[in-house]
């Protein structure tokens, strides 16, 4: 993984609590705590994303499709 070097603004007492992180080994760098919380938090948004979007289908619909996909009197896939 190559890896980009930026610069950030962060509260004193945030970064007096990462920099503990590092001293009691949890992680090897402040790189790191920040790439890890960083990739987390994307994951999350992600995650919120696919639920929003889920959200948005009509579950009877959703049931109709999937009893029709039960039923063994299909030999192919119905027409949408």
């Amino acid at each position: 993984m190559t890896a980009a070097k930026i610069a950030i603004s962060i509260d004193r007492r945030v970064l007096g609590l990462i920099d503990s992180l590092v001293r009691a080994k949890k992680f090897r760098s402040r790189s790191e705590v920040f790439q890890t919380a960083v990739a987390e938090q994307l994951a999350r948004l992600s995650e919120n994303s696919l639920a929003r979007e889920c959200s948005k289908l009509d579950p009877s619909e959703e049931q109709a499709f999937a009893d029709m996909g039960l039923s063994s009197e299909f030999t192919e896939w119905p027409a949408y």
